[in-house]
C-alpha cells in the first residue's frame, strides 16, 4: 500500500528489558561529515546539471564521495526516503481530491493495495476511525485536471475494485501550501521556517470541502 504505516514495531520497542548497551548497538552512528551532507540535501538539490558535484564543492569533497555516502545513509536507514516533490498544478493537475473510505478492518490491506495501484493515486494511507464523528479509515489522494475528472477516476476505481458497497466521499483541497521536508540537521537555523504567529497558524490549516455538484 502506498504510504502504508502499518509496519510492525522494531525490535527495540518490543523488548522493554533491553539494556543501554544493547540499545546503543542499534543506534546509527552519524559522523559530523554525515550531518553536514544531510544538511546540504534536506531542502533539495541544487538546480544544476551535476547537483552532487555542486554539493561536493560546498563540502570540500568529491562528487563520488557524496553519492556513495548518500547511498550508505539510505542503506542504513538514516535517510528514509529520497524522492522528488512534484508540483501538480504546474503539470495541469489542478484538482486534488482526498477520497476517504469506510472499509471493513479486515479488508483495508486488500482494498488499499487495489486503490493504490492506479497512477492517479499518489497516497493510500490507513488511519484510525474517530467514532462517532468520523468513520473513515482509508485515505487516498486522487489527482485530475478538474473535479469532474477526479470524480470520474474515483468512479472507475469503485467499479474496478468492487467498492460499490463501501461508503466514501471526496474532499477537495482549496488551497496549496509549499511542500517541503523536515529539518533534521542540528544548527540548521538559517533554512528552518520561522514560527507562525497564532493567528497565522489557524489560517494555515488546509481547508477541505465535500464533493459538490458545482466546481
Amino acid at each position: 500500500m502506498k504510504g502504508q504505516d502499518m509496519n510492525p514495531q522494531d525490535k527495540t520497542s518490543q523488548d522493554p528489558a533491553m539494556n543501554a548497551t544493547d540499545l546503543n548497538k542499534q543506534v546509527l552512528q552519524i559522523t559530523l561529515e554525515d550531518r553536514a551532507l544531510i544538511k546540504a540535501v534536506e531542502h533539495g538539490l541544487p538546480v544544476t546539471s551535476r547537483p552532487y558535484a555542486e554539493i561536493a564543492r560546498q563540502l570540500g569533497t568529491s562528487e563520488q564521495d557524496v553519492i556513495a555516502r548518500l547511498q550508505q545513509l539510505t542503506d542504513k536507514g538514516a535517510i528514509k526516503r529520497y524522492g522528488v516533490v512534484v508540483r501538480h498544478k504546474e503539470l495541469g493537475y489542478t484538482a486534488n481530491g482526498m477520497v476517504v473510505w469506510d472499509v471493513p478492518d479486515d479488508r483495508v490491506e486488500e482494498l488499499g493495495m487495489c486503490i493504490g495501484k492506479y497512477s492517479c493515486v499518489t497516497l493510500s494511507y490507513r488511519r484510525p476511525r474517530r467514532l462517532p464523528d468520523w468513520s473513515y479509515n482509508l485515505f487516498t489522494m486522487v489527482h485530475g485536471s478538474d473535479r469532474d475528472e477526479v470524480a470520474k477516476k474515483v468512479e472507475d476505481i469503485v467499479n474496478e475494485c468492487g467498492l460499490q458497497d463501501i461508503e466514501h466521499t471526496i474532499l477537495f483541497s482549496t488551497r496549496r501550501f509549499k511542500q517541503r521536508g523536515a529539518s533534521y540537521a542540528q544548527g540548521n537555523t538559517e533554512t528552518r521556517p520561522k514560527t507562525m504567529k497564532p493567528k497565522t497558524r489557524a489560517a494555515a490549516k488546509l481547508r477541505l470541502i465535500k464533493n459538490a455538484d458545482k466546481p
